[in-house]
């Protein structure tokens, strides 16, 4: 990954009502100040977004026409509010599809149990490609700079180190 701050911005959405209502405290934004940091680069700017489809799509669009890095935090789940996957697609006006290689990752985790319900968290916008998850191997994805991780701190984190050292 391009680490010069000079070259390019790198930003932060983090998705939930959970958040928002203060059910859930956010962890995301001092963590990834912190892992970013620690390699050298400044986090830009960070927003908050409710779990709506059409807010989530408009910010997509337009942090989509930046050359920002974006590591986007929660919606990608299974749950009924969770609609950062379609948004995004949206954005870029990309179908969802079922990722051969989140479809393995699935299936070697829960075998037949992957159908009908969890095999879902691996349809992602078409052309992206899958972010590796050490925690439960349910990935997250990546559609051009941005970066779209699970909710949870104990799988994100991880995932965001992955990314920053392997990008």
């Amino acid at each position: 990954m391009d680490s010069n701050p000079r070259k390019r911005k790198f930003g932060a959405l983090i998705i939930g009502d959970e958040i928002l209502t203060g059910k859930r405290k956010d962890k995301h934004f001092e963590k990834l100040i912190d892992l970013l940091s620690a390699r050298g680069i400044d986090l830009n700017w960070s927003m908050y977004i409710p779990d709506d489809p059409i807010f989530i799509q408009t910010v997509l669009s337009s942090t989509m026409n930046r050359d920002d890095v974006v590591f986007s935090f929660g919606g990608i789940g299974a749950t009924p509010d969770d609609h950062t996957r379609g948004s995004a697609a949206a954005a870029v006006g990309a179908p969802l599809e079922l990722h051969p290689d989140a479809k393995k990752e699935i299936e070697a985790v829960f075998g037949n149990d992957a159908y009908p319900k969890r095999i879902l968290m691996g349809v992602f916008p078409k052309g992206c490609s899958i972010i590796p998850n050490p925690y439960n191997r349910i990935p997250g994805f990546t559609l051009g700079t941005h970066h779209f991780l699970p909710g949870f701190p104990v799988m994100a984190w991880p995932m965001v180190e992955w990314l920053l050292d392997n990008e």
